[in-house]
């Protein structure tokens, strides 16, 4: 009669032990495709706010012939200035050699 008791235990343990199982693995499954479709929906939305904006940005630029020329720079008094005043921070030793070369590089290209 014992050897009866014992192999119902093991019987009922393994079929417990099925069970959890497959409700883990069944609860698994659904939260993977929960995340999947939360995933795609997003991915949807990130696709069509992009489309509408290559969609206004293509409606808003303008034509190649519609470009303005950039501005000329000024070159006048204001420049001679500017070198004057990095010349008399130089002097004063304020500014060293590679810094007054350096400010000096950037008034004239700009």
């Amino acid at each position: 009669m014992r050897r009866r008791s014992v192999g119902r235990r093991v019987v009922r343990v393994a079929a417990t032990t099925a069970v959890v199982a497959g409700t883990a693995g069944a609860v698994s499954h659904h939260q993977q495709q929960k995340y999947a479709n939360k995933e795609a929906a997003a991915q949807q939305e990130f696709d069509a706010a992009y489309q509408q904006g290559a969609a206004d940005a293509q409606q808003q630029a303008l034509p190649p012939e519609q470009y303005a020329p950039p501005p000329a720079p000024a070159a006048g008094p204001d420049l001679t200035a500017q070198l004057q005043q990095l010349a008399q921070l130089h002097d004063s030793g304020i500014l060293t050699d590679e810094e007054f070369a350096s400010a000096k590089q950037k008034l004239l290209a700009g």
